[in-house]
C-alpha cells in the first residue's frame, strides 16, 4: 500500500490559473472550422464562434489564450487581418500545409474569442519577419486610447475602446522556425522590439521573451544574461513524441505496452527541463520576478491516415490522458517559477481538447482531464509526499503514480492522481495533518490505453463519479484501477 502526505498547514506557491492555458494557430482546422466557422455558417454561432466549442471551453475555465502561432507568429502581418473581410490581403500559410489565409480572422475575431471565452488573450508578435514599426504599432491598435492614427484606424473597423491585453510575446521559436536564430542576436533583437511594446493607460503588458527549445540551456543562459531585465516571461517548448525520428513518431491509438510506458517516461522528462532551465534563471534572477511559460506541450503523433500531413490532426487517448495529467501535476508542483502554461492546441491539432466534424464536436480524454483539475487554478501549492514503485518494459521505467496537491480559498483540499500501470490497481493511504477532514468527493477517467471518443461513439472516456475510498479520522483510503486519473475534493 502506498502512502500519500499532505500537510494542509504548509502552502508552498501560488497555482496561476494560467497554467491551465490553451493555444490556437492558424494551423490545419484549429481557428477554421474548429473555432470559427463565420457569421453566415448554418452551424450555430455568436459572431462567427462556433457556439458549442465556446461552451465547452468555458466549462473548464480556459483562463488564457496563445495566438496566432507558433510558426505562423513569425510570417503574420496583423494589418492584413483587419478591416472589412472581402478587402483582406490572402497569403500562403507557407508553415502548415501550403494552404491560402484568406484573414477573416484577426485581431478583432480573436479578442471577441477571448470575449466569449471570458479568458485573457496571449498575442506572439512577429519578430521573424516583421519591424519594430509593425510590432509597435499592433500593440498601439489595440491598448490606446488617446488620439493616434492607429487608435482612430481602429474606431473605424468597429472597436471604439481599446481593448485589455496582459500578453504579449516577443517572436516565437525564433532558433528555429522564427528565424534560426543564435542566442546572441535574439537577446539584442529582443531587448529592441521590446522597447516599443509600450504600456498605454492602464494597459501594463507582460513580455515574454522567445525562450529554449527543449534541453537548449546554453539558450536560457545567454538569453537570460543578456535581456533577463527587459522581460517578465521566458517561454519553453516541449513535446512529447513516442517516436524515434520527427518522421516516424507513432500513431496515436495503435501502440503497445513499450510504447505506453516510452511516451510516459519521455512525459516525465518535463520535471528536469524545468528544474534544469530554473536553475539558470535563479542565477540572474534570485527574486523569481521573470516566470517560466510552457507555452507549447503536448503529444505529437503521426497524423491519423488519410487527412493533410501539414494540418497535424490526431487522435486523443487514455494514453494522452495521462500526458495531460502528469504535465499539469508537474505544473503545479514547480508554480513557484511556471507562471503560464499552453498547451498544443486547442482543436483539431496536436493533443487538442476538442475534435469537430462538420456541426459535430467531441470532448477529448484530454478535455476531461482539464475538467478534473480546474479547481487548481488559483489555488495554493501544499507540501506533500507520496511513496511509489516503478513500473514498465525494459528501460521504460517509470513511478507507478504521479500528483499533485492544492488548497483553494475555501479551504478546500484538491488531489489529483494517476496510476500510471497498464495492468496493476493501487491503493493509497492518504494521511492529511493540519485539517480535520468531514467529506470526501471525486471523479475518475479510465479505460483501455487506447479508449479514444469518436464521432459514432463521442462519449466511450468520460468522468465518472469515485467511490472506492474509505475515510476513517484523518486517513483517506482509495484504490486506483490502472490507467487512470482521479479528483478528489477533501472538506
Amino acid at each position: 500500500m502506498e502512502k500519500l502526505y499532505i500537510h494542509a498547514e504548509h502552502k508552498k506557491s501560488k497555482i496561476r490559473k494560467e497554467i491551465y492555458g490553451h493555444f490556437s494557430e492558424h494551423l490545419g482546422r484549429c481557428i477554421y472550422e474548429g473555432i470559427y466557422v463565420g457569421e453566415n455558417s448554418p452551424i450555430p454561432n455568436t459572431n462567427g464562434m462556433r457556439n458549442d466549442v465556446v461552451e465547452a471551453l468555458k466549462k473548464i475555465k480556459v483562463p488564457v489564450l496563445r495566438w496566432p502561432g507558433g510558426c505562423f507568429a513569425d510570417e503574420y502581418h496583423w494589418r492584413d487581418g483587419i478591416g472589412p473581410k472581402e478587402k483582406r490581403k490572402k497569403m500562403i500559410n507557407t508553415h502548415w500545409g501550403g494552404v491560402v489565409e484568406d484573414n477573416s480572422f484577426g485581431t478583432h475575431e480573436f479578442m471577441e474569442l477571448c470575449r466569449q471565452l471570458e479568458c485573457e488573450p496571449y498575442i506572439t508578435g512577429n519578430l521573424g519577419s516583421g519591424t519594430v514599426e509593425e510590432m509597435q504599432s499592433w500593440v498601439e491598435y489595440m491598448t490606446f486610447d488617446g488620439i493616434s492614427p492607429m487608435a482612430e484606424l481602429r474606431r473605424q473597423n468597429g472597436q471604439e475602446k481599446p481593448w485589455h491585453l496582459k500578453y504579449f510575446g516577443i517572436g516565437n521559436e525564433n532558433w528555429g522556425c522564427g528565424g534560426n536564430m543564435r542566442p546572441e542576436y535574439y537577446s539584442d533583437l529582443y531587448r529592441r522590439y521590446q522597447t516599443y511594446v509600450r504600456n498605454f493607460g492602464d494597459n501594463k503588458i507582460y513580455k515574454i521573451a522567445c525562450g529554449p527549445n527543449t534541453d537548449d540551456y546554453n539558450w536560457t543562459e545567454v538569453v537570460m544574461q543578456l535581456a533577463g531585465k527587459f522581460m517578465d516571461g521566458l517561454s519553453l517548448h516541449y513535446y512529447t513524441v513516442p517516436g524515434d525520428t520527427w518522421e516516424n513518431k507513432g500513431s496515436a491509438t495503435e501502440f503497445d505496452e513499450k510504447t505506453w510506458y516510452k511516451t510516459l517516461k519521455k512525459t516525465l522528462f518535463m520535471d528536469e527541463l524545468i528544474t534544469r532551465h530554473s536553475e539558470i534563471m535563479n542565477k540572474y534572477d534570485p527574486d523569481k520576478r521573470v516566470g517560466l511559460v510552457v507555452d507549447e506541450w503536448g503529444t505529437w503523433y503521426d497524423v491519423e491516415p488519410g487527412t493533410h500531413p501539414g494540418f497535424l490532426f490526431q487522435q486523443n487517448t487514455m494514453r494522452d490522458a495521462l500526458v495531460a495529467a502528469i504535465n499539469l501535476n508537474i505544473f503545479n508542483k514547480h508554480s513557484d517559477r511556471v507562471v503560464m502554461a499552453n498547451i498544443a492546441q486547442m482543436v483539431n491539432v496536436l493533443q487538442s481538447v476538442i475534435l469537430t466534424e462538420g456541426a459535430n464536436m467531441i470532448l477529448t480524454p484530454t478535455y476531461h482531464v482539464f475538467d478534473l483539475y480546474k479547481e487548481h487554478q488559483d489555488a495554493e501549492l501544499l507540501e506533500s509526499a507520496l511513496t511509489t514503485d516503478e513500473v514498465g518494459v525494459d528501460e521504460y521505467r517509470v513511478p507507478n503514480l504521479h500528483h499533485s496537491v492544492s488548497m483553494d480559498g475555501e479551504g478546500k483540499i484538491h488531489i489529483t492522481i494517476c496510476n500510471l500501470s497498464l495492468t496493476e490497481s493501487r491503493t493509497i493511504n492518504a494521511q492529511i495533518t493540519g485539517k480535520t477532514v468531514k467529506t470526501v468527493s471525486g471523479r475518475i477517467l479510465t479505460g483501455e490505453m487506447n479508449a479514444h471518443n469518436t464521432f459514432d461513439n463521442p462519449e466511450r472516456v468520460k468522468p465518472v463519479e469515485f467511490k472506492d475510498f474509505n475515510l476513517e479520522k484523518d486517513e483517506l483510503k482509495f484504490t486506483l484501477p490502472p490507467v487512470s486519473v482521479v479528483a478528489l475534493t477533501v472538506e
